[in-house]
C-alpha cells in the first residue's frame, strides 16, 4: 500500500487542498492503484480561508508513515510558522518520501531545511519570505523539482505537482490521462475509463497494461 498525505491547516487555500485531492483520487481510481489518500492536520477539523470546515483523516504525525506528502498553502501559514508543535509533528524525509508543496507551503519546506541549496518556487506574495532562507534560490517558475522534493507556485500548478507524483508512482501515460481529464472541452479534454468505478478501473488497467505502483524512493 502506498500512503499519500495532504497536510492542511486552518485558513488553507481551498483549491490547494482539493485540487491535489481530486487529481490523486482520479489516478487511484483509474489505475486501481493500492493507495490511501488522507488529509492530515493538527486537529480533527480544519477550516479553509473561504470558511469551509472539513474533517481531517488523521494527525500530522502520520506523515512519518507516508510515502508522499503534499504541504498545502494559505494565509494560515503565518500561524503554522510560529507553532513549534505543528512543525515538530511533520516528519519529512526526502530519502524515502516524495515531498511537495503548494504555493506558500514551500516556506514550511524551507523551515524544515529541505530547500537549502536548491531552486524553489512559491506564490508571488511569499517569494521574498522564501528567499530569506539560507541557500534557497527562488525562481519564477510554476514547478521546480530536485530529487524527491518539489515546489509548485500558483494554484493551477497542482496539476504539475500531481502529474509528477502520478507518473513516478505509475506511468507517464496515466499522468497524462489524468491531466487531460480536467482540461476544458475543446482544449484537449479526454475522458478515461474507471473514474469513480473501481471494477471498471481494474478492467481498464488490465486492458491497457497500466503498471501498478512499485515504489522505490
Amino acid at each position: 500500500m502506498t500512503r499519500l498525505s495532504i497536510v492542511a491547516f486552518d485558513r488553507f487555500t481551498d483549491i490547494d487542498v482539493f485540487m491535489p485531492w481530486d487529481l490523486l483520487f482520479r489516478a487511484k481510481s483509474a489505475s486501481a492503484a493500492d493507495w490511501t489518500i488522507r488529509i492530515l492536520g493538527k486537529t480533527d477539523h480544519v477550516t479553509s480561508v473561504a470558511g469551509l470546515r472539513i474533517p481531517t483523516h488523521g494527525p500530522l504525525e502520520e506523515t512519518a508513515d507516508s510515502d508522499v506528502v503534499i504541504v498545502a498553502s494559505g494565509v494560515g501559514i503565518e500561524d503554522v510558522l510560529v507553532d513549534p508543535d505543528f512543525l515538530a509533528a511533520l516528519h519529512l524525509d526526502e530519502k524515502r518520501q516524495m515531498i511537495g508543496s503548494m504555493c506558500a507551503g514551500a516556506v514550511i519546506l524551507a523551515e524544515k531545511g529541505l530547500l537549502k541549496g536548491r531552486r524553489a518556487t512559491t506564490y508571488p506574495t511569499y517569494a521574498k519570505r522564501l528567499a530569506g532562507y539560507e541557500g534557497v534560490q527562488v525562481v519564477d517558475e510554476a514547478f521546480v523539482r530536485t530529487g524527491n522534493v518539489a515546489t509548485a507556485g500558483g494554484c493551477l500548478a497542482a496539476q504539475l505537482l500531481c502529474g509528477w507524483i502520478v507518473e513516478t508512482l505509475t506511468t507517464a501515460e496515466l499522468a497524462d490521462a489524468v491531466m487531460a481529464s480536467i482540461l476544458p472541452v475543446g482544449q484537449g479534454c479526454k475522458a478515461f475509463a474507471g473514474w469513480g468505478d473501481p471494477a471498471a478501473a481494474k478492467a481498464a488497467a488490465v486492458a491497457t497494461q497500466v503498471r501498478l505502483p512499485e515504489v522505490v524512493l
